[in-house]
């Protein structure tokens, strides 16, 4: 298909006697989120959901008889190029990974994909890159993602506005390929479907003063204001000084902005906000929910299912080329991740080992009802939700 505060060191999972004999075998898997940078609040929990992946397959035994799945972290950034590609290339050279749960920002995760993982021959499974040029992105083959395109969010963001009779917006992304390509997708969506965007402009992260951006935004107008940033950095600032200001007090939030800092940061200031992230009402979600609480982490959290999905479907296939080489399992991804096969859902990953070591065929659902399609990326499922009394409540899925 086309298409540093940390670099921590490996820490080897235990696992008792269920991997007796397996010691001498182990696969590594890298994790490159931005442990720093502008969505740094949200990246622990997906890393503690895809370590939880690999301790599952670690202790089932299953996998590639008995083999030790040791994550190795490192740090993207999120937003800076050539340390994220530094980082990748020391997941590869030297601690010797065998394929990538990552990366999460887009920017980032185009480029150690161009620049590393083509060049190397590394199979990566971002949960979190959703910018649509990554669907035509010259990989090898290499590439995919359990979080949707944003190709498909921009399209459900209108779907979203429209029903609520919103036929006016202004607009504003973070200037990064993230923000680019959601605020290129939404605005073709919505003016296609009727509606009219006031306004579409960039903004900068890391900004102490957003207040000459908000001027230019509300004096375009619109029913609300679509932020299409990210939380921790200048999405939130622009919130805030729309709000304080008088310019806006109702929002819509594309994936990046949201999160527990939503309700901590404006509470009932932004009721009547809405947004929209990956998600479904499936039963992966709620056991991803239930594994979260029992191992201490937020099982809601965004794109924390689709990193435990993530790494599943690496270590899945794997199983299924019995190889740890990226060249020999990157042709099964798409196999494990899609019928015929019985149906794997959290906390299943032993059974589904298994069962692929017995000669069967798996069907991963997993926490977010993985079906990869095309270029290898998901379908997309979302949760579409209002902050009501200046909590995050779910409306419906989509």
């Amino acid at each position: 298909m086309k298409k540093l505060l940390m670099a921590t060191a490996a820490v080897a999972l235990t696992a008792g006697t269920a991997f007796a004999g397996g010691h001498a075998k182990e696969v590594k898997l890298g994790i490159i989120f931005g442990f720093t940078g502008p969505i740094e609040s949200l990246t622990p929990p997906m890393a503690a959901a895809a370590e939880l992946a690999m301790k599952e397959a670690t202790e089932s035994g299953m996998l590639l008889d008995a083999a030790t799945v040791t994550p190795v972290r490192a740090d993207s950034t999120c937003v800076d190029a050539s340390a994220a590609t530094a980082a990748a290339e020391r997941l590869i050279t030297s601690d010797k990974v065998n394929g990538i749960v990552g990366a999460d920002c887009s920017g980032v995760t185009g480029a150690i994909l161009s620049n590393v993982a083509v060049a190397n021959g590394m199979v990566m499974i971002s949960p979190s890159a959703t910018s649509p040029a990554l669907s035509t992105a010259e990989d090898n083959g290499l590439f995919f993602r359990t979080a949707p395109s944003d190709a498909r969010q921009g399209v459900v963001m209108t779907e979203v506005l429209m029903e609520m009779g919103i036929q006016e917006v202004a607009l504003t992304y973070t200037n990064n390929d993230y923000g680019k390509g959601l605020a290129d997708s939404f605005q073709s969506a919505f003016e296609g479907a009727g509606g009219s965007v006031t306004i579409s402009a960039a903004h900068e992260d890391g900004k102490a003063d957003y207040s000459a951006e908000v001027g230019a935004l509300a004096a375009a107008g619109g029913d609300l204001l679509v932020v299409a940033g990210y939380l921790d950095q200048g999405g939130s600032g622009v919130v805030r000084a729309s709000i304080d200001s008088g310019a806006f007090d109702t929002f819509h939030f594309p994936d990046g902005m949201y999160g527990a800092l939503l309700e901590e940061n404006f509470g009932s200031e932004i009721d009547g906000s809405t947004g929209q992230v990956p998600g479904t009402d499936s039963p992966g979600a709620a056991s991803m929910r239930a594994m979260g609480e029992a191992n201490g982490f937020d099982g809601t959290s965004s794109f924390v299912g689709e990193s435990y999905d993530a790494a599943a479907l690496i270590m899945l296939a794997m199983q299924a080329a019995n190889s740890k080489d990226p060249a020999d399992y990157k042709g099964k991804i798409m196999d494990v991740a899609n019928a015929p096969g019985e149906k794997i859902y959290p906390g299943e990953l032993g059974k589904a080992l298994e069962i692929i070591k017995n000669g069967g065929d798996v069907d991963y659902v997993g926490a977010t009802a993985v079906e990869l399609i095309g270029p290898g990326e998901s379908a997309g499922n979302y949760r579409q939700y209002k902050i009501d009394g200046g909590k995050i409540t779910t409306v419906k899925y989509r």
